[in-house]
C-alpha cells in the first residue's frame, strides 16, 4: 500500500500536515468536517503532497515537515 503525506490551507490561511492511503477521500472529510484538527478551518486545499512507500516512511517525512525545519523548506520551495 502506498501512502501521500500532504499539506492542506484552508481559506483563513491555516495548514495542516498530515498523511493517508486516499487523498481524496481524506480531503473531502477534511473539508466536510470530520476532522477535529481542521474543523475550524473551511475550503481546505493540496499545497503540497508527496508519495512514500511505507506507513513509517510517511509518518517520519509528516514529522518532519510539522517541525521547524520542515515549515522552512515548505516555504523556501513556495508552498506556504
Amino acid at each position: 500500500m502506498q501512502y501521500t503525506v500532504y499539506v492542506l490551507q484552508s481559506r483563513e490561511g491555516f495548514t495542516y500536515v498530515g498523511y493517508t492511503n486516499n487523498l481524496r477521500r481524506r480531503l473531502r472529510e477534511h473539508n466536510a468536517g470530520q476532522s477535529k484538527a481542521t474543523r475550524k478551518g473551511t475550503n481546505w486545499r493540496v499545497v503540497y503532497s508527496e508519495c512514500c512507500s511505507t506507513r513509517p516512511e510517511a509518518r517520519q517525512r509528516e514529522k518532519y515537515l510539522k517541525s521547524h525545519a520542515g515549515k522552512e523548506w515548505l516555504i523556501r520551495h513556495g508552498y506556504l
